[in-house]
This record gives structure tokens, sequence and C-alpha cells, in this order.
């Protein structure tokens, strides 16, 4: 849902390629094998070297553009440090491989490093009964059963094996970087333990995902923990970030434009997340299962094939465990099947 109010000052850099936003600081674009064909990272002067926020995924092609960028200006300096603003692939898949090239630290949150930690080891394991039973119960069929089941364990393979330490990013935490000092504002929601990164000198957000400019963020609830409200923390974090961000800054987001209008954006994150309320409560004025709801909470039906058709049970999930827990909707369990409707 883009912003009308938002304007973007800076064109970005061409794929594979660097651009200067500020001084010290550099917009780089790496491909994506995905839908969302790209994700931004920033490098930032730092002494003697550069400190890099968040990596790109692991691929054979993203490994290929970091040995081309690495070889270039103003990256013959050396690396030193690897900033992580959460724990998805496309931001912390290559900072192993990054980390230990350059004999570098890796800074993430606690919650960030812990979860990706957790995530990768599912790799050697099958799907285990408790996520069968989460997605049996939003109403997948057995097809898109059988898929979970072969494909279970894959985050993995998008993330070269992090280093065995860290160090740790807490809300609040200012650092040095450079000349400059850049304040951590923690987020959730969307992520256990989100750090965007702030400078008030330079008036600049690296917002991660956590405020991006044409796309609301996934927020979704998982089967490792199937009573989860993430969209109550979501909805927190919007005005935490209002509240603690100036309007003025220039905002660096994971995907999509630098852009200015960071209230606006807020704003509009917030009223959207309200109108899909409203959407999600008309449609449960009779039950209905998970997958019944999609059309009304993102304008369109969700193909069991669609690879967006697991964000979209996880982000339903998400809205009817909020307003479960604001005491609007009640949940039945049919036959291993969830049905939900106003309370």
């Amino acid at each position: 849902m883009p912003e009308a109010n938002l304007t973007y000052p800076i064109e970005p850099p061409a794929m594979a390629q660097w651009k200067a936003v500020a001084p010290g600081v550099r917009w780089i674009r790496l491909p994506m094998p995905f839908s969302l064909d790209h994700i931004n990272i920033w490098a930032l002067d730092d002494g003697d070297g550069w400190a890099l926020v968040d990596t790109g995924v692991r691929t054979d092609q993203v490994v290929e553009t970091w040995e081309s960028l690495l070889a270039s200006a103003p990256f013959e300096r050396p690396l030193t440090r690897v900033f992580i603003t959460h724990m998805h692939p496309d931001h912390v898949g290559m900072a192993g491989w990054l980390t230990r090239r350059f004999d570098v630290q890796l800074w993430i949150s606690a919650l960030e490093y812990l979860s990706c930690r957790a995530l990768v080891s599912d790799s050697q394991r099958e799907a285990p009964p408790d996520a069968l039973r989460f997605y049996t119960e939003a109403g997948w069929p057995a097809a898109a059963i059988e898929k979970y089941r072969m494909r279970f364990g894959g985050f993995g393979k998008l993330i070269y094996t992090l280093p065995d330490s860290y160090r740790r990013l807490q809300d609040g935490q200012r650092i040095a970087i450079g000349e400059h000092e850049w304040e951590v504002v923690t987020g959730n929601g969307h992520s256990p333990e989100h750090a965007c990164l702030y400078c008030a000198e330079q008036k600049l957000l690296i917002s991660g995902d956590q405020v991006l400019a044409k796309i609301s963020s996934n927020v979704s609830v998982h089967p490792i923990e199937p009573e989860a409200n993430p969209m109550a923390d979501w909805l927190a974090s919007i005005e935490k970030l209002r509240a603690r961000i100036p309007d003025d800054v220039l905002v660096l987001p994971a995907h999509d434009n630098c852009f200015r209008g960071l209230h606006a954006r807020l704003k509009r994150l917030h009223d959207g997340q309200m109108e899909a309320f409203a959407r999600l409560r008309s449609a449960l004025q009779q039950p209905q299962r998970v997958v019944d709801v999609f059309g009304s909470l993102f304008s369109r039906p969700i193909d069991p094939s669609s690879p967006n058709f697991h964000l979209a049970t996880g982000e339903t999930i998400a809205c009817l465990n909020y307003l479960m827990q604001q005491g609007e909707v009640v949940k039945e369990l049919r036959d291993g099947v969830a049905w939900y409707r106003l309370g």
C-alpha cells in the first residue's frame, strides 16, 4: 500500500552497483531469485575500512556479485564489521561468508541470532507433526501439506553457516561507526527483534523491513508458537518508531526506494491494518477457515500452489489471533480444522 505523500529523492543504483546517498553512506542493490527481485544493503565508512548493514541471500549469483563489488572502489578497503537488521535469508544469508572472509564480528540482536540458528537446525529434520497439524487446522489441502513436508528445512539452504559468536545489538544502544553515531531502534512483528539504525546527525534511518515505502512487511504466526500475537507487536512498533524517530529523516529501506515521509508511511501502515481488520470482521459474520478469508484480507484469493500461500496463511492467523486476544473472535476446532467467527 504505497503512500502518496512520500517523496523519493534518489534514483536507485543499478543491480549489483552502488551509489552514495549521504557522506560515507553507500547504497548497494543485490539480486534475489524471488518475485521481489532485489534487496538494498548499506555500506558505511568506518575509519580505515567500511561496515556493512545486511548482506544478501546465499546464491551463486550473489557470491559472484560480492566478488565483483569487493574488487571495486571503495570496497578494496577492509570490511570492519557486519550489522544485520534481522534473521531472514535476504538479510543474513551472506553474513557467514563475509565475516569469515574478513575475520570480523557479526553484530545482531540476540533474538534474531538465536532464532536464525534454530531455523537453520531444521535443515536435517523432517517436518514435525506440530507443523503439519498447524497447517491442517488452517484448512490447507493435502497437496499443499505434502509440498510443505517436502520443502521443510529449506531455510538453511539460503544462509551460509553463521559465526559461532556475535556482538549483541540492543534497543537504545549507541554505536560509533566512522565519524557518526548510530542508535539502535528495535521493532517486532515482522521478526523477533528487528534492529533499525538511526543517525540523528545525518538524519538517516536504516529501516530494514520494519518500514518499507510500497509494501507492508509480512507479519506472521508460525507453527513453533501457534498462539503468538505478532500483530500486536507490529502495531506497537509503529507507534514506537513514530515516537522515537523524527519525520525529517531519509529512510533507507531494504526494498524499493529511499524515501522521505516516515510518519505518513507509519500512519498508512497502521490505517491499512485497521482496514484489513474491518474486512476480516465482515467476513467472520459466518464461520470461516483461515484459507477462506484470504480474499477479504488480500483483495484476492491465493492459490495453494502460489509461493505466497504460506505467507498469506501466517499473516491471516496473525490477524485472527490479534482479534481473538481482543475478545472479538472465537475459534472452534471441527475434525482437526479451525473455524473462526465473531464472538
